[in-house]
């Protein structure tokens, strides 16, 4: 059995993070670097940094935090946010990242996607996908941080990126996220069914056992958490507890 992750995810608008509900109304956390050390601690297997502006302004602002965080992290690191071509994800990862996170560029460029695999592996490549479930039960991609709506529908759009090299998929229900009301079961069982790579699953968790669910009942291969952490509801340890008790297998 394949350890399940319990990856922390740490949204920046430069230099705080911040947290909201359905990706909007932000409230200033802290230090981001204060809480990546706090959950490396706790035996977090993952961090994702993503800098939720960097698209809507077309920069790239993160780097320095993420050359920081590398001198007392020291557990996998995934970057995202304005990663727009091939420079912009070398630069993320000489600067200590170890995966690139991307969503906006490739909705519009997914070629992009084949031409980051080739050129540093497939297993660097994450694709973000965010989804909000319309009045006709179809889940939608959006950009931006959850701001635009495109013309994709989410489990078409997985496949797809599947067979252009992603080598991951985060999936956000942002009908869910920050909510602490459970993740979106039915959109997760939809994506792992037509996938064959790891589904990172994000958005709704409230407790640990909504992420023995997300594994359970949806077959994730992972988890991305953040409210639940920030807010201090729960640590790395008690979702790794529950898991363990689950009967999964998670690295200690």
């Amino acid at each position: 059995m394949t350890a399940i992750r319990v990856i922390a995810r740490l949204d920046i608008k430069a230099p705080n993070l911040v947290k909201g509900v359905h990706l909007e109304g932000l409230r200033i956390m802290g230090l981001p670097s204060d809480f990546s050390e706090r959950y490396y601690v706790q035996g977090a297997d993952e961090i994702i940094y993503q800098d939720i502006v960097a698209s809507l302004y077309g920069r790239n602002n993160i780097l320095d935090l993420v050359i920081d965080t590398a001198k007392n992290v020291f557990i996998p690191m995934t970057i995202g946010g304005g990663i727009r071509s091939v420079e912009d994800a070398r630069a993320a990862l000489r600067a200590g990242g170890d995966k690139i996170s991307i969503n906006t560029a490739v909705t519009k460029s997914p070629e992009l996607i084949s031409e980051l695999s080739k050129t540093f592996g497939s297993q660097c490549i994450v694709v973000t996908i965010e989804t909000i479930r319309d009045k006709d039960g179809v889940y939608r991609v959006f950009t931006d941080n959850g701001r635009e709506r495109s013309n994709l529908e989410a489990v078409a759009w997985a496949g797809q990126v599947e067979k252009l090299g992603a080598g991951e998929i985060l999936i956000t229900s942002v009908d869910q996220e920050g909510t602490f009301k459970g993740f979106d079961i039915n959109l997760i069982r939809n994506i792992t069914e037509r996938v064959k790579i790891p589904v990172i699953a994000h958005g709704g968790a409230g407790s640990p056992e909504d992420v023995v669910s997300a594994i359970r009942d949806g077959n994730a291969d992972a988890v991305a958490i953040a409210s639940i952490l920030h807010y201090e509801r729960f640590t790395i340890k008690d979702v790794k507890k529950a898991l363990i008790s689950a009967g999964y297998e998670v690295r200690l």
